[in-house]
């Protein structure tokens, strides 16, 4: 085992990227929780990626091959937690007249936070939550 010489790694951001069944869907799912495109990807005309921005945070979203088989499972075992400072009732209020459906309304957790679940298309689970005062 070697010694650490060197000042701990101390990361600023994140970005997952994720492989989705259907790159439109998905997109459209993030705009319906108030992200942005960011960066697109093409080949021969063909959207291929995306980045989706939500504040400081990205999401990459890229359109599955299928080459490991169209009934793979996505998500399985993850779930992404987003923190925000905005009002968690009113963001799920939006998220749901944008037509993303929630898998659990906002909430307040064990935590201390106030949260709320959903579903992107392919199976991706999502918590977005803020902490309570």
């Amino acid at each position: 085992m070697t010694t650490q010489t060197t000042a701990p790694f101390q990361a600023k951001t994140i970005m997952p990227t994720l492989t989705v069944d259907d790159l439109q869907a998905s997109m459209k799912f993030f705009e319906g929780l108030g992200f942005s495109a960011g960066q697109r990807w093409e080949h021969e005309g063909k959207l291929l990626g995306a980045t989706m921005k939500g504040g400081d945070v990205e999401v990459g979203l890229s359109q599955d091959d299928w080459k490991a088989g169209r009934d793979r499972k996505k998500g399985l075992g993850l779930r992404f937690y987003i923190s925000t400072a905005q009002n968690i009732d009113e963001l799920a209020a939006t998220a749901k007249k944008n037509g993303v459906a929630l898998d659990k309304d906002a909430h307040d957790t064990e935590w201390g936070a106030r949260a709320f679940n959903v579903t992107e298309p392919s199976g991706f689970k999502i918590t977005i939550a803020s902490k309570l005062d």
